[in-house]
């Protein structure tokens, strides 16, 4: 039992170092910008007013144009996150475990699936992990910048590959740099749409 309770005080112990080590847990989430995006008026937009319409293809083909194009997006776990061969980090992947990186339209409402992979640097040496976090997208509307921003809540995480005895520590560092170091994610700038055309043999302008 002394035994049983050395190891339990050991652990925690080593945790907690570790967690000073590496500069603690990310900061919080960032404070929520912008206005939440409603449903369609059922009324129809305005006269004169063109409406863009963004499907969940839009969202996927996006993903694929930066796993395809620019270098898969790294995030650090820590302000001390260290260099080298084992850096406290994770990159998400456009596909680990099975479970594509990808956006769908479920239960009205958007809905994320982010897949990684990453390493963790702790005093008992360098833990390698995988997997994936499910996270509800919602859509906000910054009037300042006239832009439409992505807030991702992830709620959970599913890790695999890693020791039991650090796994809920690196499941908070992990949930907690999506939610603080991802968001917000703008999606569509404002002056890549804004207009107001006259049209003087319509006596009118679009908008």
């Amino acid at each position: 039992m002394k035994i049983i309770v050395g190891i339990l005080i050991g652990l925690l112990l080593g945790a907690g170092i570790t967690l000073y080590m590496t500069g603690g847990f990310p900061g919080t989430q960032p404070a929520v910008v912008g206005e939440p995006i409603q449903p369609p008026d059922p009324n129809g937009p305005p006269a004169g007013t063109v409406e863009v319409v963004l499907q969940e293809q839009f969202f996927n083909e996006v993903l694929g144009t930066i796993f395809t194009e620019v270098n898969s997006p790294r995030f650090a776990l820590a302000e001390n996150a260290g260099a080298g061969d084992c850096p406290s980090s994770l990159t998400v992947l456009p596909e680990n475990s099975g479970v594509p990186t990808a956006v769908a339209f479920e239960n009205g409402r958007l809905e994320a699936r982010l897949a990684f992979s990453g390493t963790y640097r702790s005093i008992f040496g360098c833990l390698p992990f995988t997997g994936w976090a499910p996270a509800a997208l919602d859509l906000r509307f910054d009037p300042q910048t006239r832009s439409v921003l992505g807030q991702l809540n992830v709620q959970s995480v599913n890790l695999k590959g890693i020791n039991p005895a650090f796994g809920e520590l690196v499941t908070q560092f992990v949930q907690s740099t999506l939610n603080s170091r991802v968001n917000p994610i703008t999606i569509i700038q404002g002056q890549q749409l804004a207009f107001d055309q006259p049209i003087a043999a319509a006596d009118g302008s679009l908008r």
